[in-house]
């Protein structure tokens, strides 16, 4: 039996995010979606109001037997600018931050600690700014949004932003990929 378990991610447009983990080995699934706003069943154009307090996340299912959390948060730290505060690159807005929703106190305790190493190491000039927040809520996003990169290669966001991210992001973790 496997064991399952979840991460809700929000580090920028979830398209790019989505795509990174539904190729990773021991991902059983990562979806689209919405976390951390006070509105109820949030509509995409809703959310990029930026008002409703809702992230663009990604919750990927994984089997904690083949691939630890850590791994989730290193391949999620590789993804994205963890300085950048309610944006990423020319994705601005609230909905567009870095945080990490944990699920209890032992996803809590590791995403404290990785963050605690990334700024010990000097990865980045700048502070992180990813919030540490406990999920409160999650919200799938609409379906023409899940699977998005693979499903509209003629999108000129998709080809100008998400296809180089994922490539560099394949050959940091080809040994992580499904086969």
């Amino acid at each position: 039996m496997a064991n399952i378990q979840q991460a809700t991610l929000a580090g920028g447009c979830f398209w790019c995010i989505e795509s990174a983990f539904n190729s990773i080995d021991g991902v059983e699934s990562a979806f689209s979606g919405y976390a951390g706003g006070h509105l109820a069943e949030p509509s995409y154009e809703a959310v990029c109001k930026g008002d409703t307090g809702h992230a663009e996340v990604v919750r990927v299912n994984f089997d904690a037997d083949k691939i630890s959390y850590r791994d989730i948060l290193e391949i999620f730290f590789a993804l994205h600018n963890p300085t950048q505060l309610n944006r990423q690159g020319n994705d601005i807005g609230p909905q567009y931050r870095s945080a990490i929703f944990y699920h209890n106190d032992a996803q809590k305790a590791e995403a404290e600690a990785i963050i605690a190493e990334i700024v010990a190491e000097q990865i980045w000039p700048d502070p992180v700014v990813t919030e540490i927040v406990e999920i409160n809520n999650y919200y799938q996003a609409e379906d023409y949004h899940q699977d998005y990169f693979n499903n509209n290669p003629q999108n000129q966001y998709c080809n100008m932003v998400v296809a180089p991210k994922l490539l560099k992001f394949k050959k940091k973790f080809a040994s992580k990929l499904k086969g």
